[in-house]
């Protein structure tokens, strides 16, 4: 399917990594979410490293994060205006780095 469209909170205008899709299914349910927006993947060299999500900083709207698996990197923006409920929810749900 081309084109942007959306799943529950979840913007799909990108591809978004495999083995991230269901940790941002999860993060979607914390209340005060708005939406998740996933942005373009780049290319890394890695060695076979679990995937993970690391928190960035805070946004105009939200929150910025990189999703990092052993080849591929990719920004994850979370709209909220609850930017410190969230990110305590991320980390109490050891969702983040």
């Amino acid at each position: 399917m081309g084109g942007k469209y959306r799943h529950e909170k979840i913007k799909q205008e990108h591809t978004i990594i495999e083995d991230i899709q269901p940790l941002l299914e999860e993060i979607s349910t914390i209340k005060g979410v708005k939406s998740i927006i996933p942005g373009r993947i780049n290319q890394r060299s890695g060695s076979g490293m679990e995937s993970y999500i690391q928190l960035k900083y805070n946004t105009p709207s939200g929150l910025k994060m990189i999703a990092k698996t052993s080849s591929s990197l990719q920004e994850i923006f979370i709209v909220t205006n609850h930017e410190d409920y969230v990110i305590k929810k991320l980390k109490e749900k050891e969702f983040v780095k």
